[in-house]
């Protein structure tokens, strides 16, 4: 039995409750959650924004100690200490053997329908795990694919967050984008996601790192992590700052917030031939577009899910970063609360003014 934060109903918060872990099948792996960051993903569930099937655990930024494992993991041993990861993969549809794991549906690692549930409450009946990870709790069942081995000298709260805001912010600087030393980066939106990207322009050696964000305090953080100038997102010249800033627009223009205004500032941001980056999870009728002179003029939108991470060697590079200094996850964590305030922690994230909060266990 395991204590957890249990989705009930949209819009009402986090139950706390005792759910039931099942034993791992062949490819699963049981993990003792040690730490778990709050994601601004997770609000949309909680809020009713995106829908999931309910009862569920949300949480999916997490890191934590393998209890036990399958007759067929290869991967992870007991003891071993991991970081989690919602892009679950398969390693045999198109997108993975072409080298775009994030992409993955990952039907193959989850169980099958008809088979016993891996999480179920006292009684019996099952509790929906969220993005195959459902981290809010004191253990995790996951399939051998969502998780990686890590150096046991990281602090597992530092971990968790490379687990989703690290992964989403870095990887889109280093796989999704590709930065060469000298090109300026525009970041909107100083949270836990953009922070990270910020960070990760500065080790890729960006000329000029923007940091655009409303609220002044996450501006200043940025400006630790690396950026070196800062703009209100609010300003009404904002786009025409950051354009002056970087000489003309900037290479890459990175969305980190989910809303439709800062989307249409990431395009208005651009140089000719740059490219626009939407990594916030916007409402789910939102659309962003390139006008017929953008077109003309070279101009580029994409999604990056996830960083477009590869995982399996991504987390672990993230980690050897940090531990020779590179990578700055401590400036990115406001604060570390138990299980039982995480209404309260999600509270301040609605609040805006903080980074990432996250929850560590015992």
């Amino acid at each position: 039995m395991a204590k957890a934060a249990i989705l009930e109903q949209p819009g009402e918060g986090l139950v706390i409750g005792d759910i039931e872990l099942a034993d791992p099948g062949p490819h699963e792996v049981l993990i003792d959650t040690k730490a778990c960051g709050l994601c601004h993903s997770d609000l949309h569930f909680i809020d009713g924004v995106y829908p999931h099937p309910l009862p569920a655990i949300p949480g999916h930024e997490a890191a934590g100690v393998v209890r036990a494992v399958g007759s067929e993991v290869r991967t992870v041993r007991p003891g071993d200490h991991v970081v989690t990861c919602l892009s679950a993969f398969c390693g045999h549809c198109e997108f993975c053997v072409t080298g775009r794991m994030a992409l993955c549906l990952g039907g193959d690692t989850r169980r099958t329908a008809g088979a016993a549930p891996r999480l179920t409450r006292a009684d019996g009946s099952p509790v929906n795990q969220m993005l195959n990870l459902s981290a809010f709790a004191e253990a995790m069942l996951v399939h051998e694919h969502a998780c990686v081995s890590i150096d046991k000298r990281m602090p597992l709260d530092r971990a968790a967050i490379i687990g989703c805001a690290v992964t989403t912010g870095a990887g889109t600087i280093f796989n999704a984008a590709n930065v060469t030393p000298g090109e300026s980066v525009a970041v909107i939106g100083c949270g836990g996601v953009g922070l990270a990207a910020i960070n990760a322009a500065r080790i890729a050696g960006a000329g000029q790192v923007i940091a655009v964000d409303p609220i002044p305090e996450k501006r200043e953080l940025a400006s630790v992590l690396g950026a070196t100038h800062l703009v209100d997102a609010m300003a009404p010249d904002a786009a025409k700052q950051i354009i002056e800033i970087s000489g003309g627009g900037v290479h890459y223009a990175i969305e980190a917030v989910g809303r439709q205004a800062s989307a249409d500032l990431a395009v208005a941001s651009l140089r000719r031939g740059g490219t626009a980056i939407i990594l916030g999870m916007m409402p789910l009728d939102c659309k962003v577009g390139l006008g017929a002179l953008d077109l003309l003029s070279g101009k580029k939108l994409q999604g990056a899910i996830m960083g477009y991470n590869r995982f399996p060697v991504d987390l672990p590079r993230l980690v050897d970063f940090y531990m020779r200094g590179l990578l700055d996850l401590d400036t990115i964590i406001a604060e570390r609360i138990p299980l039982e305030e995480i209404n309260a922690g999600f509270d301040k994230m609605r609040a805006g003014h903080s980074a990432r909060s996250v929850v560590v266990f015992d």
